[in-house]
């Protein structure tokens, strides 16, 4: 899983033939030293699942953001739902968050703004699909990743 630290860049993305602008974060970084840590697959998430994609999901994949949170993918085998959630390791004053998920026939669910504990949770239903997946807590962000299944 790879980490990237943003710059006070505006991020460009594109998505099933759509263009989407996202403006650039305006919370300030942790510590200007610190750079972004990349997250060995293997690396227990920094964060707690808080259970916010609700009952039957199940987590099947996590990427952390430094010591600020973790991001989580979860599935529920019922429904073929996979949904995200973007958690913080400490709730605190609103930062900028997000957590993102899209699949090639289920298109794009984002869930971005000012928030003190998490964000999302967003979902899609993709039985058997890969899906790509990814969340941001202040200017650190899992770049995406996929997951298929």
């Amino acid at each position: 899983m790879k980490l990237v630290r943003h710059a006070a860049a505006v991020a460009v993305i594109v998505t099933g033939g759509a263009l989407a602008l996202a403006a650039p974060a305006s919370a300030s970084t942790p510590t200007a030293a610190k750079s972004a840590a990349v997250a060995a697959p293997s690396e227990a998430p920094v964060a707690k699942y808080n259970g916010a994609c609700g009952a039957g999901h199940k987590v099947i994949d996590s990427a952390n953001m430094e010591n600020l949170g973790t991001t989580f993918l979860t599935y529920n085998k019922t429904t073929g739902e996979n949904c995200v959630v973007t958690v913080r390791t400490k709730a605190g004053s609103p930062v900028k968050m997000f957590a993102r998920l899209s699949s090639k026939t289920g298109g794009t669910a984002t869930d971005s703004g000012q928030f003190t504990t998490y964000a999302g949770p967003v979902y899609i239903e993709a039985p058997g699909e890969c899906v790509t997946w990814e969340g941001g807590i202040t200017t650190y962000s899992t770049k995406g990743t996929g997951h298929c299944g």
